[in-house]
């Protein structure tokens, strides 16, 4: 990845990192005009930032969060630096003479909050399997799957419009949206020879299709009820669930009305 890309991956995840406090934040110092400009406002920023990413860099399918979060187990060094490359191989392993198992001798053994408990052998593999995954490139997209990229991206931004439009109880809105979602997965299906990354984001977005149970106005008029009773059951039928679903049930009604936590 070149330097711009990079800082425009950076700076679209750290939108995705601060957007709910931005929104709580501006509500609580400007109210509800304030919340909905700076919800428009984020919005529009990233949908920017990702046309670039798909348009101008052929990023390809963007994942969330855009930047991969760090496996500092996978980032250990396996052969501590300074010590004799020549040497280091034989004192790290051991192999049993009966079993010809092969284990780690206690010379290179690291500390407590780095140990792997595999063999050497074993976290050579993942390491070498994790940076072939990290440093595949993108799928190239056709017409028609970078147009199903794009509707994926601008999606939020209709969603708004037809909002200011229609009002926040018309159905317009959540039948838009979905209906946008389902046709991006739906160009995106034929897609073939995806790498690793990009088959699990598929999979993601094809899960928070289950968010549209959640989404006003089907979550106040068929979900809110089902969804509370079903939690109440567990809580006082199933021991110890009930230290999960109270909390819940308190939580939802405040989760509904955070704009980026519902349809961000």
């Amino acid at each position: 990845q070149s330097l711009p890309q990079r800082k425009l991956l950076t700076w679209l995840s750290v939108l995705e990192c601060v957007e709910v406090f931005a929104e709580m934040g501006t509500a609580r110092m400007w109210g509800e005009m304030g919340r909905w400009t700076i919800i428009v406002l984020i919005q529009l920023a990233k949908a920017i930032l990702r046309l670039l990413l798909l348009l101008w860099y052929k990023a390809g399918i963007q994942t969330s969060p855009p930047i991969v979060p760090l496996n500092r187990e996978y980032q250990q060094p396996l052969h501590p630096q300074g010590t004799e490359e020549s040497s280091s191989r034989k004192d790290q392993t051991y192999i049993g003479r009966r079993s010809n198992r092969v284990v780690r001798s206690l010379q290179s053994t690291p500390s407590l909050q780095s140990r792997h408990w595999g063999s050497p052998q074993q976290r050579e593999k993942s390491q070498s399997q994790r940076a072939e995954e990290m440093n595949q490139p993108p799928t190239p997209l056709g017409l028609q799957e970078t147009i199903a990229e794009s509707i994926y991206i601008t999606r939020p931004l209709l969603h708004l419009l037809s909002l200011g439009v229609w009002g926040q109880r018309s159905w317009k809105p959540w039948l838009l949206s979905a209906a946008l979602d389902i046709s991006s997965l739906s160009l995106l299906s034929d897609l073939k020879d995806l790498n690793k990354r990009e088959r699990a984001e598929l999979r993601r977005r094809t899960i928070l299709l289950l968010y549209y149970l959640l989404r006003s106005p089907f979550y106040d008029r068929f979900s809110e009820g089902r969804i509370l009773l079903l939690l109440r059951l567990l809580a006082d039928y199933v021991p110890g669930v009930g230290f999960v679903t109270r909390p819940l049930m308190d939580y939802l009604p405040a989760w509904q009305k955070i704009y980026f936590y519902n349809w961000g």
